[in-house]
């Protein structure tokens, strides 16, 4: 179900360019599964996961609609994997009101940077410019297992504002929510 055509690339004033393109099963696992396996990538939930489990997972993934993988360079290095999808078509639908507009993502980041001050945040800023480029998405939802304290803080920081505590089968969740006004003002 992939779309080439969909690659999104933001040239930003001292950080780089940024390119988000879909991910190819085909060719990507090796990397995937290098990340998600980590030990600081607990909060994806498939550290134990073994290579073929995650190339089905991406593969499912990459069948359907509703829900996209995303590569995420600056410039030629690989730095990200950011996932989009449809609440509605989601599990996470049934635990709030979805509105018209919505529409959800997860992050890892990737290979490790070493502290670069404003990395994380010049990298939202442009994920979710590519959610909103898209006039229908008018509420990015976030939903980090509740214990990854650092991200619900940055996804604060970011303008999100902290919804209900959620209970999905895999973690605890805090349901975060952005909207596009808030986005916008707030955008450098």
């Amino acid at each position: 179900m992939r779309n080439l055509a969909s690659t999104y690339r933001q040239d930003v004033d001292g950080f780089g360019l940024v390119t988000i393109r879909p991910l190819d099963p085909d060719t990507d696992i090796d990397l995937i599964h290098g990340w998600v396996s980590q030990e600081r990538a607990r909060f994806w939930g498939m550290r134990d996961a073994g290579r073929d489990r995650v190339e089905e997972i991406y593969r499912y993934l990459d069948s359907l609609t509703t829900h996209h993988a995303w590569l995420v360079h600056r410039d030629d290095t690989p730095v990200a994997l950011f996932q989009t999808y449809d609440p509605a078509a989601d599990p996470v639908g049934e635990y709030y009101e979805v509105l018209p507009g919505d529409h959800g993502t997860h992050l890892l980041i990737g290979a490790p940077t070493g502290i670069e001050r404003g990395f994380t945040g010049t990298l939202l800023n442009v994920l979710f410019g590519f959610v909103f480029a898209d006039p229908r998405h008018q509420r990015v939802i976030a939903e980090p297992d509740a214990r990854n304290e650092k991200a619900v803080r940055r996804l604060l920081r970011t303008g999100f504002v902290a919804g209900p505590l959620i209970d999905l089968p895999e973690k605890q969740a805090r349901l975060l929510f952005l909207d596009r006004e808030t986005f916008e003002t707030r955008r450098p």
